[in-house]
């Protein structure tokens, strides 16, 4: 494995102070095709459950089209998030959480402003969290808040607060549902054009540098399979009745692995545990209905 400064996109110079620190508004519009895009990027269509044709067309008869919800992960942008300056290179995505205030339109724009809630020193590494609100253009809608997790590799060390680790109880017994779905070669490349175009996830030489035996899947692809399962068998595909999801990612997927989601169902939603064939990716979960 190189070493990190020999990653691409520069060294680091992460910004300590920046804790309270508000980003710029990160403006985004879309229209019905990138909603559709995003769909078939986390892997929506004719095969899956219920054909997901409210997801994936727009002039079916007697559907109507509608927007995932983890589409709004799509609207923010984590780089806008004023840390200083972190190769993309040493940023791992560790945790990710969404809470949904109003459904999405199919077409739209949103402006998301980001604030550093907390930068914690965990050793050898730095564990940033960021706070993301997303409104409609006018803030007369709040769509939704969103919360990430982000280990910095190699900032850690200065003898800063380590945070609270947050309580726990895994699920008892066997899953009462499991979604299980096969990834295509090219889930990384279709998942990208919805705008995360860092090459840890398309070129071989950027996942060789970064430790990993070929590019690996995004992390918010994997979260947003996960969330149609989700949306599946505990909201019975209604979009209006998904609330909020929350998940620690623990392990790389790579495309055309399977991915299977065991889903515990508790009152008022459920908590999950996303798999490979060859380890658990996404852990910790909890879905709360609205």
């Amino acid at each position: 494995m190189a070493e990190l400064d020999t990653l691409p996109y520069g060294g680091l110079n992460l910004d300590l102070d920046a804790v309270g620190r508000r980003s710029s508004p990160f403006e985004r519009s879309w229209s019905s095709r990138d909603a559709m895009l995003y769909a078939l990027g986390v892997g929506a269509g004719a095969g899956s459950p219920g054909a997901e044709l409210a997801f994936t067309t727009e002039n079916s008869v007697g559907v109507r089209q509608r927007v995932l919800p983890t589409f709004v992960l799509t609207l923010a942008d984590l780089g806008n998030a004023p840390i200083g300056q972190v190769s993309l290179a040493r940023m791992l995505h560790a945790e990710q959480a969404l809470t949904v205030h109003a459904e999405l339109p199919v077409s739209g724009h949103t402006h998301a402003v980001t604030v550093v809630a907390g930068i914690y020193d965990k050793g050898r590494d730095a564990l940033i969290t960021l706070e993301t609100e997303v409104w409609d253009a006018s803030e007369e809608t709040h769509y939704a808040t969103l919360t990430s997790v982000v280990f910095v590799r190699g900032a850690g060390g200065w003898g800063g607060d380590r945070g609270l680790s947050s309580p726990w109880e895994p699920p008892r017994g066997e899953p009462d549902c499991i979604r299980s779905y096969q990834t295509g070669p090219d889930q990384a490349l279709i998942y990208r054009l919805s705008g995360d175009r860092n090459p840890l996830h398309s070129d071989p030489t950027t996942a060789g540098a970064a430790g990993f035996r070929a590019p690996i899947l995004h992390g918010l692809c994997t979260y947003g399979y996960t969330g149609r399962a989700l949306l599946d068998a505990l909201c019975d595909g209604e979009v209006d009745r998904f609330g909020s999801m929350r998940g620690r990612f623990t392990a790389p997927a790579y495309p055309g692995q399977r991915l299977s989601v065991s889903i515990w169902r508790t009152e008022g939603g459920g908590r999950f545990r996303t798999s490979t064939e060859e380890a658990v990716v996404l852990d910790r979960g909890v879905l709360e209905l609205r």
